[in-house]
């Protein structure tokens, strides 16, 4: 079997809220409670397990998307009017980008981690 990720594990001062806040915005399922995480399950059998710490140190996620999964999304940003960037310094407010052809966009979450969605692999 090749290697592949299975899970990984997101700091957060609320687990739960930090949990709910990324399903809702990608339209997955609520998560799921296993042991001290709040689990949230990707499509690719990839989960993030999200676990509560004091004082959680920003880090990036990126997800995959398709363009009609993007528009819904990145709906889902406008609508709750959080603020978003083109790039991941926040240099670009307000934009989203069109590198290798896709789309991408990138905003934070309440632990301040910077999430990012893209049509596109870089390099694709």
């Amino acid at each position: 079997m090749p290697v592949q990720l299975n899970h990984t594990i997101v700091a957060a001062r609320d687990k739960q809220e930090s949990a709910a806040f990324l399903a809702d915005l990608l339209g997955l399922k609520p998560p799921t409670a296993f042991g001290p995480f709040a689990v949230v399950q990707l499509a690719n059998d990839v989960s993030l397990d999200f676990m509560d710490e004091a004082a959680p140190q920003p880090r990036h996620y990126a997800f995959l998307v398709t363009e009609e999964e993007f528009d819904e999304i990145f709906g889902r940003i406008r609508r709750r009017g959080l603020d978003y960037w083109a790039d991941p310094f926040d240099r670009h407010p307000g934009e989203i980008n069109t590198n290798d052809g896709g789309r991408g966009v990138y905003w934070k979450d309440p632990n301040g981690h910077v999430l990012e969605i893209i049509t596109r692999p870089y390099g694709g």
